[in-house]
């Protein structure tokens, strides 16, 4: 974590213990939640309420009998009032302006949040604040919180007396509703660029702005240069200009991922919260009630506990630092460089994707209407714990992810061209997920989807493709690591990736050969792969499906390589890796052998085919019900490899042809390990008498 000892002293004046004057700019909006924590200050004795501004007086029953108002801040500059303290709560447009004329009075200021509109005000801001030698709360009230305070002390020192462990990435998750009333309530709700003048009330940057500040503050986020890599992903579904439907991805100096998936367009309105991931185990902290819900690792007789916190009034902190009473700005100017950069890059990339209005649903009348985006809170979940973007994940509505092709066969009886499955390139993954090309979007001749990627019970599972844990030392899984030492699964910095080095379709796009490197996480290559995958369609026994030839050829570089797997460090049956389809959810499904049936007596068996029928889910891979994507389909896996079969249905669904089971493949410098699956995709749930038939008939050739 950051070292936040020096942090938050912007001056070094001696405590005042004067009781100080407050103005405040801007009576209305949030300014009147200001004006009740003026008028409790003052109750307590600790600051004077001394003037107000703005263009509409909310009369002395709001503000106050005695109070002056004046039109403007320089027209409260122009009188003989000399506030110790300004309060600027306007709309974001104005922040920069108005905080630095403030700060030429020599007051001290508390700044609503975004401080400013632009990167570039901000940095000329922070130049005069020093400049002046004020002190500069920015009004992230969520800092506030003594959960904060808690959670760092999780991470301090030692991690070994962390009831999580070590940090490994932050989440901020957010799904409010925002009314059409909620945009009609000021010229600039909801803008971007208003009369050329840069707004950017986004999700991101306003609605959902604590979230954010939240989830950057836990991770060790806070100036500028904490920053290390971000990228954002905006759309809207409101007629507005802005975004509403938002993920930001965020990595910091320190290698901490942060990944807030919001959105203001959801069936209910849930509090926001900010999922902690330890290594460990993970908390929860509902910002907006200072709750914070551990759970330590079960497997370590962790139980999950819940606590609640009181909250630091960043106005009355402000009052406590001028005295002498709080060693600290909980918020200074300086602390919110990384929200910056991260209003920044919202303000400058393309503007927002609109959702289409066919994929989202209206609920309301007039001022009180809002669009919904269905099974919204389902992709914030999955976009948070993958790491990712809502492209990544499939969303109907969301821009494609990337690609290198799709892969196409001709349709067995009308010869058209069909799309059966997309080659993706990886490059959106996580890197704890090992980020590896693979296959996506597999479907039936009639539709249905049969494959998934990234779901939300293990993020690292992507559709067909070639992984293996352990790969002289390195993770190409992705996920947590199984370790003999330790005889369980850890979390560590051992993530590979696999990259394209070369990809080639034929002329049809029913094949295509690749060479992939996989690359170690040091940055060494270890392997080259050599893949060809081939689509065609069949009718035979009077069944009409499609079948895919997988085969892949691993290759040791300069140095002997060992392929590995749970299994062949000691965790027993688990011994996958090598090739692995990720099924979609399903029920009613049957897994069987010539000689077994069900998924014990599957699992870890050889055959030379096994074949999984069930009726496949179209919700868990993000379709809408109306498309086409769910259905019955039968799958049969062919190989005379005789490799263990790896089978998952109780928990996950998932088929796998174990390279090394029990005992590591040990690879000479140039030496190969190569192998090849036969897939037949039929609609419908065949018999096992049918398939049978039909994977003998395929295994002859």
């Amino acid at each position: 974590m950051t070292d936040l000892s020096q942090q938050g002293a912007t001056t070094t004046d001696a405590p005042d213990h004067r009781v100080p004057g407050i103005a405040l700019i801007g009576l209305n909006g949030f300014g009147r939640q200001h004006l009740l924590n003026i008028h409790r200050l003052v109750a307590l004795g600790k600051a004077n309420f001394v003037a107000g501004a703005g263009p509409d007086d909310p009369g002395p029953d709001i503000r106050g009998e005695d109070t002056p108002i004046f039109a403007s801040l320089d027209a409260l500059i122009d009188s003989d009032i000399s506030p110790d303290i300004i309060i600027v709560s306007t709309p974001i447009n104005t922040h920069h302006e108005l905080a630095l004329k403030a700060l030429m009075t020599g007051a001290d200021l508390y700044l609503e949040k975004p401080p400013t509109a632009t990167f570039a005000q901000y940095q000329e801001l922070l130049s005069a604040a020093r400049e002046a030698g004020g002190r500069v709360q920015v009004g992230f009230q969520a800092v506030g919180s003594l959960a904060l305070a808690a959670l760092e002390e999780f991470f301090v020192d030692d991690a070994r007396d962390s009831p999580i462990g070590e940090l490994r990435a932050v989440g901020a998750s957010g799904t409010w509703l925002r009314t059409q009333g909620y945009y009609d309530r000021a010229p600039w709700a909801g803008h971007r660029v208003l009369d050329g003048i840069h707004i950017a009330d986004g999700v991101i940057t306003n609605p959902l702005a604590h979230a954010v500040m939240s989830a950057l503050h836990i991770a060790g986020a806070r100036r500028a240069e904490d920053v290390a890599a971000l990228s954002t992903e905006l759309y809207h579904a409101h007629d507005i200009e802005a975004d509403d439907t938002s993920v930001l991805c965020l990595r910091t100096v320190k290698g901490i991922p942060v990944t807030a998936a919001l959105t203001v367009c959801a069936a209910e309105q849930r509090d926001p919260w900010v999922t902690v991931y330890g290594t460990e185990g993970q908390a929860t902290l509902y910002y907006t009630r200072d709750e914070l819900v551990v759970r330590p690792n079960p497997d370590l007789g962790g139980e999950e506990y819940i606590r609640s916190f009181g909250r630091v009034n960043l106005l009355e902190n402000l009052v406590d630092v001028r005295s002498g009473a709080a060693p600290k700005l909980l918020c200074p100017l300086e602390n919110a460089g990384a929200f910056m950069k991260v209003l920044e890059q919202v303000r400058t990339s393309p503007d927002p994707q609109a959702i289409c209005r066919s994929e989202v649903y209206g609920v309301g009348e007039d001022g009180e209407y809002h669009p919904v985006v269905p099974d919204i809170e389902r992709f914030i979940d999955r976009a948070v714990a993958a790491q990712t973007a809502f492209s990544s994940l499939g969303a109907p509505w969301a821009k494609p992810a990337p690609t290198s092709g799709t892969l196409q066969i001709a349709h067995p009886i009308s010869g058209d061209p069909v799309e059966v499955a997309r080659l993706r390139t990886g490059t959106d993954i996580a890197p704890t997920n090992s980020p590896r090309p693979f296959l996506d979007q597999l479907r039936t001749l009639d539709g249905v989807t049969v494959s998934d990627q990234q779901p939300l019970d293990h993020t690292w599972h992507l559709g067909l493709g070639v992984a293996l844990q352990d790969v002289n030392g390195t993770n190409f899984w992705g996920g947590r690591t199984y370790t003999r030492s330790a005889g369980r699964y850890l979390w560590k910095a051992d993530h590979g990736h696999i990259r394209a080095v070369c990809e080639e379709f034929n002329e049809s796009n029913s094949a295509v050969t690749s060479h992939l490197e996989w690359v170690d996480h040091h940055g060494q290559v270890l392997l080259d792969e050599y893949r060809t995958v081939r689509a065609e369609a069949f009718e035979r026994l009077q069944i009409r499906g499609w079948s895919l030839d997988f085969e892949f050829a691993l290759q040791a570089r300069d140095q002997q390589v060992s392929l590995g797997s749970p299994g062949s460090n000691g965790r027993d049956q688990g011994g996958y890796g090598g090739f692995f389809w990720r099924l979609p959810a399903v029920h009613r499904g049957e897994i069987y052998t010539a000689n077994a049936s069900g998924e014990s007596a599957v699992h870890g068996s050889t055959s030379d085919w096994l074949a999984f029928s069930a009726v496949f889910s179209a919700d868990s891979v993000g379709l809408n019900s109306r498309d086409l994507g769910h259905g019955a389909a039968t799958l049969i896996f062919c190989s005379t490899a005789h490799d263990p079969w790896f089978v998952r249905y109780s928990g996950y669904p998932g088929i796998g042809a174990s390279l090394a089971w029990d005992s590591p493949v040990i690879l000479e410098p140039s030496a190969l390990a190569s192998r090849k699956v036969r897939i037949l995709v039929v609609d419908g749930a065949l018999s096992k008498q049918q398939s049978a038939q039909l994977a003998e008939t395929f295994n002859q050739e």
